[in-house]
């Protein structure tokens, strides 16, 4: 019979990390960029959607919530990554690992619930834009907001609760980040019901949500004028872009979590894993920095008021 303590690891081991010799400081050195841009890229929507008043809109304020959404998933991932990829052992304790748990799905579930609200902004602009100000109000979007970041992270919460509770047989987590409800010694039937139940409510009604509006509005578009389809698209076609690339990485996810992790080639779950956690936080702000004429005139604006001055010569 096994005891209790090794029912209850105190620490999990990463076992996709190997020793890789002098490469680890060039995969650290990527990874490091990766992640520094992200964080500038993200900062740079954030603070422009902040700063700026004309951008006080519900759509750029979204935007805003995605940004800094992304800054919260990847705080969740890169920094113990890149301590990974220098470290010879790659352990974490127990309370970090379902911390990092909880950030990483959590993070996944507003992303998706965030597009699901963005989705509705613009059916309601395309297809009821008389009534657009009225049920996209400041306190409508204050609700819609706070209910896209508290109910993910309480959803996660419950999941992440019942899996503590569970008696995991060994420690060793073959993915990037932590997750171990495959380690489970018992049937995890009511884990599975309550989890899928709350996946439902942050996942696919999202999902099912969006591409219904989305649909909607291209019905409306095709009866439009050109001049409104025009402007419609200029609009809609960054989210919908947005939203197949983080589909993509979802399902990437997915079919990650559906199969036991020893049973996949090492390799597709390192490039899965990455995509999941790199993709969405870089493409987004490049998708509305560049692709929304207002995003893109602001901070034109700010780099043509700073411009970066040359050095003064050198005097020898």
């Amino acid at each position: 019979m096994k005891s209790n303590s090794s029912l209850t690891p105190l620490s999990f081991q990463l076992t996709l990390f190997a020793d890789y010799g002098p490469l680890r400081y060039l995969f650290f050195s990527l990874c490091l960029l990766t992640y520094v841009t992200i964080i500038s890229a993200n900062a740079v929507i954030v603070l422009t959607v902040c700063l700026e008043k004309s951008l006080h809109q519900p759509m750029y304020i979204f935007i805003c919530c995605l940004s800094c959404n992304s800054l919260y998933g990847t705080a969740g991932f890169f920094p113990r990554f890149l301590r990974d990829l220098l470290c010879d052992t790659h352990f974490i304790s127990r309370p970090m690992c379902f911390l990092q748990i909880h950030v990483i799905y959590s993070y996944a579930a507003c992303e998706l619930l965030v597009l699901g609200v963005m989705a509705y902004d613009r059916f309601v602009a395309v297809c009821q834009p008389l009534h657009y100000h009225s049920k996209m109000s400041f306190t409508r979007v204050a609700y819609l907001v706070t209910f896209t970041v508290l109910y993910p992270a309480l959803a996660v919460a419950v999941c992440v609760f019942l899996t503590t509770r569970l008696p995991l047989c060994g420690n060793k987590v073959h993915r990037l980040f932590c997750s171990v409800v495959q380690l489970s010694c018992v049937d995890t039937t009511v884990n599975r019901i309550v989890c899928t139940l709350l996946s439902i409510s942050t996942t696919f009604a999202p999902l099912v949500f969006i591409l219904y509006t989305y649909l909607h509005i291209l019905l409306v578009l095709r009866r439009s004028s050109a001049e409104f389809r025009g402007k419609a698209l200029q609009t809609c076609l960054p989210h919908f872009v947005t939203f197949l690339n983080y589909f993509f990485s979802f399902l990437c996810e997915l079919m990650l979590s559906r199969f036991k992790s020893d049973e996949v080639n090492p390799i597709i779950i390192v490039v899965l894993s990455l995509e999941f956690v790199i993709l969405p936080p870089v493409s987004n702000p490049l998708v509305y920095g560049l692709s929304l004429p207002q995003i893109r005139g602001v901070l034109l604006r700010f780099f043509k008021a700073h411009p970066v001055e040359p050095a003064p010569p050198k005097v020898y």
